[in-house]
């Protein structure tokens, strides 16, 4: 397995948890701290800080240190990491739609 695949791996492994994708979801709109991405949650701050674990892990945050708070943040590009491997399949799946459709309109015309 290549590095990329493994990286993949771990990033939807990652998201496959409805908790992790609303940190996800939170990031979005800007860096957090624990105690922030915590709130909504009916978790210990020990599962929250396994959940950024997992999210640093899959390469999908980053924390850095500001004073005595330490921020996550949201890594773009691996977002768009997701999104790109996604988009491939999903685009390959158009297209044999769209030729199945020009095939199926042939067929009609035909039949007319």
């Amino acid at each position: 397995m290549s590095v990329a695949e493994d990286q993949l791996d771990r990033a939807f492994a990652a998201l496959g948890d409805p908790v992790r994708r609303a940190m996800i979801a939170r990031l979005s709109r800007g860096p957090a701290t624990v105690n922030e991405l915590a709130e909504p949650f009916p978790i210990t701050k020990q599962a929250v800080s396994r959940h950024i674990q997992v999210l640093e892990a899959a390469g999908l945050i980053t924390r850095t240190r500001d004073g005595q708070r330490r921020p996550c943040h949201l890594v773009p590009a691996a977002l768009e990491a997701l999104t790109s491997w996604i988009d491939e399949y999903r685009l390959e799946t158009e297209r044999r739609f769209r030729r199945l459709d020009a095939v199926l309109q042939s067929v009609k015309e035909q039949e007319q």
